[in-house]
């Protein structure tokens, strides 16, 4: 039986870092003196960008292709990404408030657009009222168990605070925060003290902060480092608590390695598919890789080189097998992220490697995610550069390759075998690999060639008559005892 929401194996999502990707004047925090909106993007600094800007651009996501949206943290925050939550309750006046979601909901749902937001439910941050409330109260607090906190400090024995001084930074880089600076902190770092999920309270409010926003009519949540907070039975509670609202709400996990123990159906619906963003970025990179820009991106040390086709034909047949059907066609695919330098910048700005990639993501089992101006050619190394304000003077923005993913985005739309289809490997040598998809009786053939010549294809496929490309380009297309075709370098082709 499918524990997953059908929806998310049609959809195609659009990522958005909502400081950096438009704003709108009806917001009423325009007129603040935010960073001018083309200049270089800050760690701290703050672009002024808003819901009602993302609602204000719908019509040009719903042109591209664009059905669902996954949005970076919108809760109230000190920090331009958001992941510094202080209010799990109110939108972040500088994005609009309440009112700009509630506005971008409804418009976007008139549109046939999904919106899943971000949850941040491992860490808080300094300005939240239950961890300031022990700062300020110590022992005496009825929150100090809602942290992890050093006794002698709550006592007031040593003394303590949420902004350490130099010894206390010093003692940061080479002690838990515990004893450095007297509370636990995520990745040691001060601005985020990690939530204590084993008291009650605690998992309370963050479940009652899930329920909150599934019932204001958000369609689902983006679980942030969620395998840290390691308690199965949070995870399922979440989940039991989330889709008695909402049947067909997604859960899908930031999860950056195999995760067969969360995907069993009774907790998340899928995770950020890291595990195939890294294949791809090997094989269809290359020897365009940067291996610069990559060394900036921990998870992505292990990628050294190029993979030929034989190699990723067997890491793809690896992840397909890694969980139940259902569960593979709910994966969130991407290329890249708000915590990875952009796709292009990995393979040294080569656009026929990010057309391939788009290409293989788009026919593809699973819901292909743009991150947001991809398809207009930005690039970016890692934050706060991958990062940056979209460009909205189209004559800043690569024509050719919006077009490309809009094509792909309708050809996925159009036909329902590259989005439900089985996947069958046929073909992966001197720098191509083709596949097939089939689906109530019609099957395509796809194939993406990244060497720089001309490659042949022989599969075998049920078809009474040789196909004819429905994408790209295919020359010497015959049919015998086997479907033979040719594809040129450093392109693909989609055959019916």
């Amino acid at each position: 039986m499918a524990t997953t929401p059908d929806w998310v194996q049609d959809a195609v999502f659009y990522q958005i870092f909502p400081d950096r990707f438009a704003k709108s004047e009806r917001n009423p925090a325009h007129s603040l003196p935010f960073e001018p909106w083309d200049t270089p993007p800050t760690p701290h600094g703050f672009k002024g960008g808003d819901l009602y800007g993302i609602a204000d651009k719908l019509d040009y996501l719903k042109d591209l292709g664009i059905t669902a949206l996954y949005l970076n943290p919108i809760f109230a925050s000190a920090s331009n990404h958001r992941y510094h939550t202080y209010d799990y309750f109110n939108v972040d006046p500088l994005l609009g408030g309440n009112d700009a979601l509630r506005f971008l909901l409804d418009r976007a749902h008139k549109k046939d657009i999904r919106v899943v937001l971000d949850g941040v439910f491992n860490h808080a941050s300094r300005g939240f009222w239950q961890f300031h409330h022990v700062l300020e109260c110590g022992d005496g607090s009825p929150y100090k168990d809602w942290f992890f906190f050093d006794p002698e400090r709550l006592s007031g024995k040593k003394q303590w605070g949420a902004y350490p001084g130099p010894h206390e930074a010093r003692a940061l880089q080479h002690e838990d925060s515990l004893t450095a600076i007297g509370y636990r902190a995520w990745w040691n770092l001060p601005a985020l003290p990690k939530f204590n999920t084993n008291t009650p309270a605690v998992r309370e409010f963050l479940f009652s902060v899930a329920e909150h926003w599934i019932k204001f009519g958000i369609d689902g949540w983006r679980l942030d480092v969620a395998t840290e907070i390691d308690d199965d039975s949070f995870w399922q509670e979440f989940r039991q608590r989330v889709r008695k609202i909402n049947p067909e709400a997604y859960i899908v996990a930031e999860i950056w390695h195999e995760s067969q123990r969360w995907l069993q159906g009774d907790q998340f619906d899928a995770v950020m598919n890291y595990e195939v963003t890294k294949p791809m970025l090997a094989f269809f990179g290359g020897k365009h890789l940067d291996k610069r820009v990559l060394h900036q991106q921990s998870n992505y040390h292990g990628i050294h080189h190029g993979i030929d086709a034989h190699e990723f034909a067997n890491r793809i047949d690896h992840n397909l097998r890694l969980y139940k059907p259902d569960i593979t066609y709910a994966q969130l695919n991407l290329l890249d992220s708000h915590d990875t330098p952009r796709f292009l910048s990995c393979v040294s700005g080569n656009k026929d490697s990010l057309k391939l990639a788009l290409l293989f993501m788009f026919t593809y089992p699973g819901a292909p995610c743009i991150y947001y101006g991809d398809e207009i050619g930005m690039d970016g190394e890692h934050d706060p550069f991958c990062r940056k304000s979209f460009p909205w003077d189209e004559s800043k923005w690569d024509k050719d390759l919006l077009n490309h993913v809009k094509v792909i985005a309708e050809l996925r739309r159009k036909n329902s075998a590259l989005r439900r289809g089985d996947f069958k490997r046929l073909w992966s040598t001197d720098g191509i690999y083709a596949y097939s998809r089939s689906f109530e009786g019609k099957t395509f053939v796809v194939a993406v060639n990244v060497s720089e010549s001309p490659q042949q294809v022989h599969v075998t496929v049920e078809a009474n008559k040789a196909p004819k490309p429905v994408f790209g380009e295919a020359s010497d297309i015959s049919m015998t005892d086997k479907l033979h075709f040719t594809v040129p370098g450093r392109s693909g082709v989609v055959l019916k």
